[in-house]
């Protein structure tokens, strides 16, 4: 039996602390059974073994170090077109599970999907949406092949119990001029270097367990405020400005382009929002990639990050052709793509992420024990495969 037909039975036995993972446990009774292999396999991408070759227009621009969190950090690139395509022997079917596909950080997967940059590998690619809790039992037993979401408190639960499913690469990081983030309604007397935010009612979509549960600690700290001192009240995504704006609630965390509604507003303040230089979220690769495909899981990647290079390697808003293309592709309008700043297309995965983003759940009450460490986490072999970087 392999390494991952016997995790898959270990999770099958495995219970959950996290509440959204419950949903999870229903369907863990069939985890058991192995996902189909690629038949001829390969040395594993957790073992060190497989082989790491130079890779044309990917030189020293290509790796940045996962300890550097600087701000002003530049992100990794490689030339234009590069990484070239490797088309595997035998083309593969593969499933990407998302949350959405109108959020400009599904963009990379959605132009790569219709430039054709996953079919040069040989790749037959297929984007489900599919929210994280009901795509991480099909990802840990080999129905899903990966999941374009972030290592939320659900996810992080999951490997705990036993699923096989590591972070695999970076998304993006917010422009500085960016605001999307943490805004509080001003009571009278406060300002935005004087506002009071313990005890207040916070709107979010998402609620407890969320990965922006770490720049909001941070945030909230800031204005002696804490993730444990806060009233949280989920609202759907069309509801959490109204309910700011009305008083449903005082404080909410408001994503791209919906800040822009009360940025102008002198009754409105901005308290912070994600890091600069640090994604929260990207790929994350189960079994079938992991273990049983590698070099599928590498040829995805490798599609993924030649993308970046290509479209995405700087601001992109710029070019209004480009912006107008990616707005149809994400069924939205040129205007409303164009009144935010380019996100920071990122493929690496900094050191310590998943570590400070146990110990915000931690404080939010929705996982217990000690943190997983990194190596449980992450796995960055496989894009530094795609790029030609020996790891340390």
């Amino acid at each position: 039996m392999t390494r991952a037909a016997v995790t898959r039975a270990v999770v099958s036995r495995s219970r959950f602390a996290y509440g959204a993972v419950v949903a999870v446990g229903v369907l863990l009774a069939s985890a058991a059974c192995s996902s189909p292999s690629s038949g001829d396999q390969e040395p594993k991408a957790d073992r060190g073994t497989r082989a790491i070759r130079p890779v044309e227009g990917c030189g020293t621009t290509s790796w940045t170090d996962p300890t550097d969190l600087a701000p002003t950090r530049t992100p990794a690139r490689c030339r234009p077109g590069a990484p070239a395509p490797r088309p595997l022997r035998q083309p593969r079917t593969l499933t990407i599970a998302t949350g959405t596909l109108s959020a400009e950080y599904v963009a990379p997967l959605q132009v790569a999907l219709d430039k054709g940059e996953f079919k040069k590998e040989g790749l037959n690619v297929t984007l489900k949406v599919l929210p994280t809790p009901d795509s991480l039992p099909l990802l840990a037993k080999g129905d899903l092949d990966a999941l374009w979401a972030a290592p939320e408190a659900a996810v992080m639960n999951g490997v705990r119990g036993g699923f096989d499913i590591r972070w695999v690469a970076g998304n993006f990081s917010p422009d500085p001029k960016s605001e999307s983030g943490l805004w509080v309604r001003l009571k009278e007397g406060e300002s935005v270097g004087r506002v009071a935010m313990a005890g207040r009612k916070m709107g979010t979509m998402i609620g407890k367990g969320s990965v922006i549960a770490y720049p909001m600690e941070k945030a909230l700290r800031e204005h002696g405020g804490g993730l444990d001192k806060i009233q949280y009240q989920q609202l759907g995504s069309a509801d959490v400005l109204t309910a700011l704006q009305n008083g449903g609630v005082d404080s909410a965390w408001l994503l791209d382009p919906v800040w822009r509604r009360v940025a102008d507003k002198p009754d409105y303040a901005f308290l912070g929002g994600q890091p600069l230089g640090e994604p929260l979220g990207g790929m994350l690769y189960g079994p079938n990639l992991l273990d049983d495909d590698v070099d599928a899981g590498v040829a995805l990647l490798r599609a993924y990050i030649r993308t970046i290079n290509t479209y995405f390697a700087s601001d992109y808003k710029r070019n209004a052709t480009f912006v107008t293309y990616v707005a149809k592709l994400l069924g939205t309008d040129d205007a409303t793509l164009r009144s935010t700043p380019s996100l920071h297309m990122d493929w690496e995965i900094r050191a310590g992420t998943t570590d400070r983003l146990q110990s915000a759940y931690r404080a939010q009450g929705v996982t217990q024990g000690d943190a997983l460490p990194e190596r449980e986490t992450v796995n960055r072999s496989l894009y530094e495969e795609a790029v030609g970087h020996k790891g340390p």
